[in-house]
């Protein structure tokens, strides 16, 4: 995609806001001017409503200057953008507050990052590890890349992606794609109360998911003499 496009629309106040839109290497550039960020999000998701046909499916970087943004702020929008089939994969900003919440949501901060950072193998049974807590359902286009163990207290829809140095754990439908232990630690295990994953990995194995009938119990998935292997998950 190619070429600039500039939205401007006028608050109560008088004040013009403007979204900027161009193409880029990997998809959409959209960079927020100043303004309430309520009334530049509208305004955003005003213009895209619109063009239904030419977001459809785009992959965008957003900046947004220097605006402190929380989970909630970016998280809402992402949900916003997807329902419209517009997939947020990065979000640029000057405050490193608002970039650390894009990371921790799995969002690359940086344009010439097109893949989650290395991350450093860990050891499982150690207590005390980094893990990321998401307690919402993940839905398509949803992305989490996080160095230690990831849980979500929510079902992970088809579409949806989590990266994990470590363990993850879900508190719901597994049915997105899953790879833990992604820089090779095959000690790593998958666990959900309901596991039908598009594509589970551990370390360098892929798993086939095999069709099922009928309800099915919570299971653990971890790799034993080289091949991934599902048990029945009963925590005592």
């Amino acid at each position: 995609m190619g070429g600039c496009d500039i939205i401007q629309t006028m608050t109560n106040a008088g004040m013009t806001l403007s979204v900027q839109i161009k193409g880029i290497k990997d998809g959409l550039l959209i960079t927020l001017g100043e303004g309430d960020w309520g009334e530049v999000q509208e305004a955003l998701l005003a213009h895209i409503a619109e063009r239904a046909s030419f977001f459809q499916g785009a992959r965008v970087a957003l900046e947004v200057g220097n605006r402190i943004l929380n989970a909630a702020d970016l998280g809402g929008l992402r949900d916003k953008l997807s329902d419209r089939g517009v997939i947020l994969w990065a979000v640029l900003s000057n405050s490193p507050k608002t970039e650390n919440t894009a990371q921790v949501l799995g969002l690359a901060t940086r344009l010439s990052i097109p893949r989650p950072e290395r991350v450093k193998p860990v050891d499982t049974n150690l207590p005390g590890e980094p893990t990321v807590l998401v307690a919402r359902t993940l839905r398509s286009g949803f992305r989490i890349a996080y160095a230690g163990h990831v849980t979500v207290i929510g079902d992970v829809n088809p579409g949806a992606e989590i990266v994990a140095g470590g363990s993850v754990v879900v508190w719901g439908k597994l049915r997105g794609v899953v790879h833990a232990g992604a820089e090779g630690d095959e000690k790593a295990v998958v666990c959900a109360l309901e596991l039908v994953p598009t594509q589970l990995r551990i370390a360098g194995h892929i798993a086939v998911t095999p069709q099922r009938k009928g309800k099915s119990n919570p299971e653990i998935v971890r790799v034993v003499n080289g091949q991934i292997v599902a048990e029945t998950w009963n925590q005592k």
